[in-house]
């Protein structure tokens, strides 16, 4: 086991030397921005360090690389939309309402895990589960809503249930 991890980082390292340097001119293009391109290059990395993929056979690494930093950045522009969504509606609030520091913080990092667990979901499931979670609509008004059957309504739920538990398994959580 112990020739297979050598293996592993000798993979790793050569991945990370020769393309380190590309990967992050590549993502500076694309984001006007160097210090978020130098972030997502090490995110990019860091992905890639705990995947499972088998280094060693890589025919065209610079796309595999392509492929994880973009999916990091669609993170990114997803997570910076949602937090700014989340300022502008702290900014309508009468000064009295306003959450302390702390609270904005946890709130904001439970939006980013709600927005990541989500994510996963069909626009259709994910609308039926916001229905019911978040308006309190009845199966049934999810139903006549959304146009479907309620056995549909029911298949949705318990996919998004699935979804979730699923999610919190992955991520460490009961």
């Amino acid at each position: 086991m112990p020739g297979i991890q050598l293996v592993y980082q000798t993979d790793i390292h050569a991945l990370y030397s020769e393309h380190h340097g590309w990967l992050k001119g590549w993502l500076r293009g694309r984001l006007g921005n160097l210090m978020d391109a130098e972030d997502l290059v090490q995110d990019t990395f860091v992905r890639v360090i705990h995947s499972t993929q088998d280094l060693s056979g890589l025919r065209e690494p610079r796309r595999f690389l392509v492929t994880v930093a973009r999916g990091l950045t669609v993170d990114l522009f997803r997570r910076r939309s949602l937090e700014r969504q989340y300022l502008e509606a702290l900014a309508s609030l009468p000064e009295p309402l306003l959450p302390s520091e702390e609270d904005r913080a946890v709130m904001l990092e439970t939006l980013m895990e709600l927005d990541g667990m989500l994510a996963g979901l069909g626009a259709r499931v994910r609308e039926a589960f916001f229905l019911s979670q978040i308006e309190g609509l009845t199966y049934l008004r999810i139903a006549e809503t959304l146009g479907v059957s309620l056995r549909t309504v029911k298949n949705y739920m318990a996919k998004a249930m699935e979804h979730c538990c699923l999610y919190r398994l992955e991520q460490g959580g009961t």
